[in-house]
C-alpha cells in the first residue's frame, strides 16, 4: 500500500520508500497523554521548559531507556508524576506513533500518543513543568501551539481517535515540515471523530 505524504493542508501519494536522510542528532523517545473530562475537553500543559516553551500541548515525558522501561511504563509513571493519577496499561490506549527528523534543528523524537481512557475529574494544580487547563476543540483556534502540534498532529489524533495512526515528519531548515503518513487504521464509528479538525488546523 502507498505511504501517503501530508505536504502542509494537502495530502498526496508519496513514494513507498521509508528511506530518511540521516543526520546525527540525539535521538529522543517519549510519551504524550490525551486525557478528557466528562465534556470531553481536552487536558493540556502551559510548558515552563523547552521543547515548547509558553505552548500548550499534552502532559508527558521521556522514557528512561538507561532502565528500559516501556512506553506503556513511562505514560503510566508520567500520569501519576504530572497529574496524580494512578493509571495501568489497560486504560490507555495508543492512538498515535510520531516520528520528527531533525525537531528545531536539535533532536529527533519518537513519541507515542496515549489516549487516557478514563475520565477526569479535577484539573490538576500547576506542575514544575507548568500549569494545567482544559479546552475544548473550539478553543484551539486561539491557542498557541507547537507547529507540528497545529499542522498535523492534532488533526490525524481527531481522525484516528479510538484508532491508530504513524505519521514521520521531516523537519526541514527553512522551518517547513513535510509529513508523510505511514499507517491510517480510523476508528470504525464516528463516535471520537471531530469532522472540522479532520483537515489541518489554521
Amino acid at each position: 500500500m502507498a505511504i501517503i505524504a501530508l505536504c502542509g493542508p494537502t495530502l498526496a501519494r508519496g513514494p513507498t520508500s521509508c528511506f530518511t536522510a540521516g543526520v546525527a542528532l540525539p535521538y529522543k523517545i517519549s510519551t504524550l497523554l490525551y486525557g478528557f473530562n466528562a465534556r470531553d475537553e481536552v487536558l493540556l500543559l502551559e510548558r515552563r521548559k523547552e521543547p515548547n516553551l509558553g505552548l500548550w500541548s499534552p502532559c508527558g515525558g521521556k522514557l528512561k531507556t538507561d532502565i528500559g522501561e516501556s512506553p506503556y511504563a513511562c505514560a503510566c509513571r508520567e500520569a501519576r508524576e504530572e497529574i496524580g493519577l494512578s493509571l495501568s496499561p489497560a486504560e490507555l490506549h495508543l492512538t498515535g506513533l510520531v516520528s520528527e527528523h531533525g525537531y528545531q534543528g536539535r533532536d529527533h523524537w519518537l513519541m507515542f500518543l496515549f489516549e487516557v481512557k478514563r475520565k477526569l475529574e479535577e484539573l490538576p494544580p500547576p506542575h514544575r513543568e507548568g500549569r494545567f487547563g482544559f479546552f475544548s476543540v473550539a478553543a484551539f483556534k486561539r491557542l498557541p501551539l507547537p507547529q507540528t502540534d497545529r499542522e498535523q498532529i492534532w488533526p490525524l489524533f481527531w481522525r484516528h481517535r479510538g484508532g491508530f495512526f504513524a505519521a514521520h515528519c521531516q523537519c526541514l531548515l527553512d522551518g517547513r515540515n513535510e509529513w508523510t503518513l505511514e499507517e491510517s487504521l480510523p476508528h470504525s464509528t464516528s463516535d471520537f471523530q471531530h469532522p472540522t479538525l479532520h483537515a489541518p488546523l489554521p
